[in-house]
């Protein structure tokens, strides 16, 4: 800039060596252009620094191949829903040192329920995750109709089983939307299947109807309303298999009442498993195991467990006990 003013200087005075305001104006512009152009340059170059690090880790994952494959196999054609785990092992990958199921056997049959009771951390949902084949086991087998479940592909598998769980994954669209999420169906369709999940009397309340957003999650509905969608999305697949995963564990006693009625009718001509602590939930299953640190420790009806005087009549005894309720442990 000083030697621009010199130069400027020197045109004013009529010397030949000089140069006019516009030139230095002009200069000035451009250099102030040339300089913050090598900012952005540096910061520019710091972003494509990171983004080429973090592309190492998206090609990688683009790349793998997983253990399970995505499609392929078998196809089930009139499936009847039996499924069957053959002296089970398994450890989840993250965790090799701590083995989750120990030799674990059981048999889901259609119009049968078989429930799954135990303390936290036994194994109980995991039985769930590999019949659906989030997982494969260590050793044994999955069979389902009496083929292994390796041998079958993943996504006509899945179309033959419905999970319910605690907390149901709703999205942020309309509950005729959610309940479709499974199968393109007409709003008479959905009318029907809601009605069977106890879900309809309370939609027809909303001023929308079955359009009536719910929100993220679901955010916009109680824990018994978001049950009764679940419960509608599953049914409306037509499940051979019907897995609940402590399905009723956090509603209140009349909202529990609803869903236990639309729980009730889902499970006909269904194989069903059943994961909960509640005895209501589990007392008028066919079979309910007891499973402890990954293994069947007792098997019986509600009934025959109790006399049996171990595990899960501590189980039962300490729920009715917390609810005040004690003497009615046979009922």
């Amino acid at each position: 800039m000083w030697y621009g003013g010199h130069l400027l200087y020197s045109y004013t005075k009529g010397e030949s060596v000089g140069i006019s305001p516009g030139v230095l104006t002009s200069f000035l512009i451009y250099g102030l252009q040339i300089g913050m152009a090598f900012g952005v340059i540096s910061s520019l170059f710091g972003d494509f620094m990171q983004a080429v690090g973090a592309s190492f880790r998206i090609f990688e994952l683009l790349d793998r191949r997983p253990i399970i494959p995505v499609k392929g196999g078998r196809m089930l054609i009139s499936p009847e829903g039996k499924v069957e785990l053959k002296d089970v092992y398994f450890t989840y990958p993250s965790r090799p040192e701590c083995p989750v199921l120990n030799g674990i056997s059981l048999t889901l049959i259609p119009d049968k329920v078989i429930a799954l009771v135990g303390p936290s951390g036994g194994g109980k949902s995991t039985i769930a995750t590999l019949i659906e084949r989030f997982y494969d086991p260590d050793s044994g087998a999955v069979l389902f109709d009496d083929e292994d479940i390796r041998e079958l592909d993943p996504i006509n598998l899945r179309q033959q089983i419905a999970r319910v769980e605690q907390e149901p994954v709703l999205f942020a669209c309309s509950i005729y939307e959610n309940i479709c999420y499974g199968r393109d169906a007409s709003l008479e369709e959905v009318k029907a299947i809601a009605k069977e999940a106890n879900a309809h009397e309370f939609v027809e309340t909303f001023e929308q109807g079955y359009e009536t957003l719910v929100g993220e999650r679901g955010v916009r509905l109680s824990g018994g309303q978001k049950q009764r969608v679940a419960i509608a999305r599953a049914l409306l697949t037509d499940p051979k298999v019907l897995l609940l995963d402590e399905a009723t564990s956090a509603l209140d006693a009349e909202s529990e009442h609803l869903v236990q009625e639309a729980i009730e009718r889902a499970m006909k001509g269904r194989s069903v498993l059943v994961i909960a602590h509640r005895l209501s939930t589990v007392k008028n299953a066919d079979a309910v195991l007891v499973i402890d640190q990954g293994k069947i420790v007792e098997m019986g009806t509600h009934k025959q467990l109790l006399d049996m005087d171990g595990m899960y009549k501590k189980l039962v005894l300490r729920q009715l006990s917390i609810s005040g309720t004690e003497d009615s442990i046979d009922e």
